[in-house]
């Protein structure tokens, strides 16, 4: 369709376009492939709770980024992509209805909607091509004759490597990004979210809430559930995959009290 503003919409993925982190998605199909262990999947399970309950923080991405790079060394990229349908599995049924509807909706006005996400860039393409996204933009690998290298392949699409990777997309597909929507749930992405004309708050943390409301931006909250009720749903989450990697469960507890989260015991113990 043709683009009378030349703007596009650009949303973040976890926490905004889905619910919690697509990480833990892969960690399971990961671990479940026999690529990783369960110690590691019990760290990015420890993870993916401090990030639905506290939001991002640039030294845990960097860690789990790091973590992601490590654990696929050496793997072929056929084999990762093979986890694509598990990690689906996982992943669309947490899809916010509110959101997607949201990006058709730009879609439909001739802005084309894009995900952007320090989650890796076949994650960012695969669920571009399944949610029927213009694209997908996300942090990329390093790959040798076909096999990951555990090295970097590009910038860290975090911070400000969303605000560059936008930009590089900008002037490529010739959008103008003082008409363009981007759409994000954490002050981590304050620099994509100040690179477009019309930023938007979706379910904020409380860094970005209060930036949003200073600022007059809109707000979207659509998450009905109540903060207990939410939390509660986390940890039977961390319990059931608790019970798959046995053993797993009392290294799970350990962490989340080293990170000053203490759960109620029946939803911690080993199984």
């Amino acid at each position: 369709m043709p683009n009378p503003s030349g703007g596009a919409a650009f949303f973040d993925l976890d926490k905004t376009l889905i619910e919690g982190s697509s990480g833990v998605h892969f960690a399971r199909a990961a671990y479940r492939s026999g690529m990783i262990g369960r110690r590691e999947l019990a760290k990015d399970l420890v993870a993916n709770v401090k990030f639905r309950l506290q939001g991002s923080t640039d030294a845990a991405s960097e860690e789990i980024r790091d973590r992601i790079l490590e654990s696929i060394a050496g793997v072929p990229v056929k084999e990762l992509q093979r986890l694509g349908p598990a990690v689906l599995g996982g992943v669309l049924p947490r899809v916010y209805p509110e959101v997607l509807r949201t990006a058709y909706d730009h879609q439909d006005a001739g802005r084309p909607a894009y995900i952007v996400t320090a989650a890796s860039h076949e994650m960012a393409e695969l669920m571009a091509h399944v949610l029927v996204f213009d694209g997908g933009i996300g942090t990329r690998s390093e790959i040798k004759n076909g096999v990951y290298t555990g090295a970097p392949g590009g910038p860290f699409t975090y911070r400000s490597g969303k605000a560059q990777a936008i930009r590089e997309v900008a002037a490529e597909k010739g959008i103008d990004l003082g008409e363009s929507y981007a759409y994000s749930d954490s002050e981590s992405d304050m620099p994509m979210l100040s690179a477009v004309g019309h930023p938007v708050a979706v379910n904020p943390d409380r860094q970005l809430e209060r930036i949003a409301r200073e600022n007059g931006w809109r707000i979207m909250r659509f998450d009905k559930l109540g903060r207990r009720l939410r939390i509660a749903v986390a940890l039977g989450a961390v319990g059931v995959v608790g019970g798959l990697v046995g053993g797993g469960g009392g290294y799970l507890a350990g962490h989340l009290r080293a990170g000053g989260l203490t759960y109620p015991r029946h939803v911690l113990r080993r199984r």
